[in-house]
């Protein structure tokens, strides 16, 4: 019960509307010049607790290498039916990744962390490559990532 309402607090499209505002969140990710193939990501969110709350989105069209976005398939057991959206592809070095989901209004100064796990194909894996917490004051800041990713910005 506990993993139905996460889900249906993480995306209005799994809520019943009228219940809970809304809106259009934009995640805009620039990657390193890493030198390597494609990135595969996944941006998932954990609670006030640290506690796995829902998937976002997975970029990366291979399920063989979600095992690898190891913060994420440690949260899922690798389970591709929690995610809203998944891509074919990846993302290649000094590129950029615009997502744009609409997110409850709760999830922002709640406590929520939005999570990005990197891994890159005969690279060094990058779980929690950037934690970044949704509050009101890091919308429009970039955050800056660990290894493959530049930055993160979460906009409305």
């Amino acid at each position: 019960m506990k993993s139905l309402l996460t889900a249906l607090a993480l995306s209005t499209a799994l809520t019943v509307p009228g219940l809970a505002q809304a809106r259009p969140v934009t995640f805009t990710t620039q990657m390193t010049n890493y030198g390597g193939d494609g990135a595969y990501l996944a941006f998932y969110v954990t609670d006030a607790q640290g506690a796995y709350a829902g998937s976002l989105w997975l970029a990366g069209g291979k399920a063989k290498y979600y095992r690898h976005l190891s913060g994420w398939a440690a949260a899922t057991g690798g389970d591709t039916a929690q995610v809203d959206g998944i891509t074919g592809a990846s993302v290649g070095a000094g590129r950029q990744l615009k997502i744009t989901l609409d997110l409850q209004d709760a999830l922002f100064d709640a406590g929520y962390t939005l999570h990005v796990d990197a891994a890159v194909e005969d690279m060094p894996d990058s779980p929690n490559e950037v934690a970044l917490p949704l509050t009101s004051a890091n919308l429009g800041q970039p955050t800056a990532g660990r290894r493959y990713v530049k930055s993160v910005t979460v906009s409305y």
